[in-house]
């Protein structure tokens, strides 16, 4: 008999040789059902490894992350069964689980289209409902590349000769008549799948690489439930329709053209959004103690050697040559502002000191991984670099965490904190990294807030806490960033006075809160769905004259309210019937539009519709005004 430790710490003992999913359906038929994965001792294995020893086990289900991998990922090889059977003629290449789903890359002479996609999803159900239970075998190198080339199945062999000098067995889990190279762990059969969708496919690389073939890759998603697959779809389909490329385009915020891939127009409007925006960051930066600096675009190579970015980074920067020297185009703005720092004695009583800096940085990104605003190659960083002493620095933690606080809950966005650990390609002492990221955690532990740990993530100079911001979709935006670093002042020889009167060195925080101003107005655009609270929006008020008669009364009250500091106010002067303007003004989602007529242009009052309510009555201008100036002034989300 062995001992088996619980969830809980509850130890039940079991014959020797009982698997996880025996064990599983002793403690409950619900329990057998649900169970998605194991681990053992800490470590993932197969539902159907037998117990040898007293261990700890973990039964995963749905629920947790390793769970839904599992799931998904055994979905993924139901796909490729099912294509096997309707294509044979097609080749496997690899299938793994992603989040919110699945995909597999296909070598086919057979398109993929929707059509095809739905023969594809009825042959899954099939196997789906023949509940083939997945049983791994291991095979010896040799023998696993002859069954591969039986099977005229390539990408398989390129895989397995690439583990073949490791001298280890080869890992197949098969389920009926189909076998598939995989590691696992997998769900113990396939009719636990009950609900999944195919929801596109696209071309990609055969291992990423350009020079290599373009497979088919079909995308899906799973779940255990129906409803929670019909939820997850309807969410799909309305995060489709905030697209901020597709509203980007419709509002006329900015464009992206095949001249500058990567390089994000601005049009009118949208500079509208964005300079408010900024505005906005100048005014809570004032607040919360920072000044502003603004570094060179261009900077010369001594300048990334001395940072590490000429070694760490060069292969993601720009650069040329002037006057026989070679300079990159900044990618951070970090080594600028040690410069600022540098270019003048500082004293402990300077300290901490805030220098926040609006950077226009770029950074040269994989034509492939460009999307919209959410990945460029050029953006403005609204970077933060704080020097302060170590005694500091988990105050100076607290305070950047509360300035985050305070703008995210002005979008209405919430967010989960991960902390990223030294990574292996590290600078500095292992010590000075210890104690950073103790600090980070417990700033923010004293804050009453949790976190998860993102082991070996930090940047190559320090930990860092990111900051991962909630849409109203529930989709998930990596933005803000705290990073802690002792490398940079150590490179560039920041000192600052002690009370003391000797030299000692800074300690410094690498902080955004937007992340880039760019990336924050596709993150809002999609959050607000274009409909920009009125503090922010580009046209905050369209006022819309029934007839030519009324023209001069609704640019009277236009020069009204922009002396009132209501400023981005137009007038539709446009020779259409008033439903039709109405609409567009509705289409356009301009928070307030105010219609004009005899009886509004004879009482010096007006008619307003509000944005996602409708007519709402008649209103003295006086009224309408101190209506949107509070609108305004507490940054109402409606």
């Amino acid at each position: 008999m062995i001992n088996v430790t619980l969830k809980g710490g509850v130890v039940k003992e079991f014959e020797n040789g009982t698997t996880v999913l025996e064990i599983a359906k002793s403690l409950g038929a619900g329990l057998y059902k649900a169970a998605c994965g194991c681990k053992v001792n800490g470590k993932q294995v197969d539902l159907r490894t037998p117990l040898e020893e007293d261990c700890e086990v973990e039964i995963l289900t749905f629920d947790s992350a390793e769970g839904k991998e599992n799931f998904r990922h055994t979905c993924s090889h139901v796909l490729a069964q099912a294509v096997k059977r309707l294509f044979p003629e097609t080749k496997l290449a690899i299938g793994p689980s992603i989040d919110n789903g699945f995909y597999y890359d296909f070598d086919s002479d057979v398109t993929f289209t929707p059509e095809v996609l739905e023969q594809i999803e009825k042959e899954m159900k099939k196997i789906v409902k023949e509940a083939l239970v997945l049983e791994k075998f291991e095979l010896e190198p040799d023998e696993a590349i002859a069954l591969m080339e039986s099977r005229n199945e390539p990408y398989k062999v390129e895989l397995i000769k690439e583990h073949a000098n490791k001298g280890e067995k080869i890992s197949f889990y098969r389920q009926g008549e189909f076998e598939e190279l995989c590691a696992g762990p997998h769900i113990p059969d396939t009719g636990r799948i009950k609900a999944f969708k195919l929801t596109s496919c696209t071309g990609a690389y055969w291992r990423g690489d350009s020079k290599n073939k373009m497979l088919q890759r079909i995308y899906g998603t799973a779940f255990t439930k129906a409803s929670e697959l019909e939820a997850y779809l309807q969410m799909i389909e309305e995060a489709k329709k905030r697209d901020h490329r597709k509203l980007g385009k419709e509002l006329g915020l900015f464009m992206l053209l095949d001249e500058g891939p990567g390089f994000p127009f601005f049009l009118p409007k949208g500079m509208l959004l964005r300079n408010t925006l900024i505005d906005y960051w100048r005014q809570v930066h004032k607040k919360y103690g920072y000044v502003e600096i603004s570094t060179p675009m261009m900077l010369n190579r001594s300048l990334w050697e001395r940072s590490g970015h000429w070694d760490h980074y060069k292969e993601n920067m720009y650069t040329t040559v002037i006057d026989d020297t070679d300079f990159a185009i900044k990618p951070m703005n970090c080594p600028g502002g040690m410069l600022v720092y540098k270019s003048q004695p500082h004293s402990y009583r300077d300290l901490p000191l805030r220098m926040g800096e609006l950077g226009l940085v770029h950074r040269h990104e994989l034509s492939g991984a460009l999307h919209g605003l959410f990945r460029v190659r050029c953006f403005t960083q609204d970077d933060a670099h704080i020097f302060m002493t170590w005694e500091q620095m988990k105050d100076e933690i607290k305070n950047v965490v509360k300035l985050f606080d305070e703008v995210y809950s002005v979008f209405g966005l919430t967010y989960q904190i991960e902390v990223s650990t030294m990574p292996e390609d590290h600078m500095g002492d292992i010590k000075d990294w210890e104690f950073a990221t103790e600090t980070l955690k417990k700033a923010i532990e004293e804050m009453g807030k949790d976190y998860v740990i993102n082991e070996g993530d930090g940047a190559f100079y320090g930990p860092k806490l990111d900051f991962h911001l909630s849409d109203c979709l529930g989709r998930t935006w990596q933005c803000g960033t705290i990073q802690l670093d002792m490398q940079l002042p150590e490179r560039f020889e920041l000192e600052y006075t002690g009370a003391d009167n000797e030299k000692h060195r800074p300690v410094m925080i690498h902080r955004v809160v937007l992340g880039s101003i760019e990336r924050f107005i596709g993150v809002i655009t999609e959050h607000f769905a274009g409909a920009f609270p009125v503090w922010l929006a580009p046209e905050q008020v369209r006022i819309t004259p029934i007839a030519d008669r009324h023209q001069e009364a609704a640019f009277a009250l236009k020069k009204k309210l922009e002396e009132a500091g209501i400023e981005r106010v137009e007038v539709d002067t446009r020779s259409e019937k008033l439903g039709y303007k109405l609409r567009e003004s509705q289409l356009a989602k301009v928070p307030y539009t105010l219609v004009i007529g005899d009886k509004e242009a004879e009482n010096g009052c007006v008619s307003v519709r509000k944005r996602g309510v409708g007519d709402i009555g008649s209103y003295s201008t006086e009224d309408f005004e101190a209506m949107i100036k509070n609108d305004i002034a507490t940054k109402a989300i409606w």
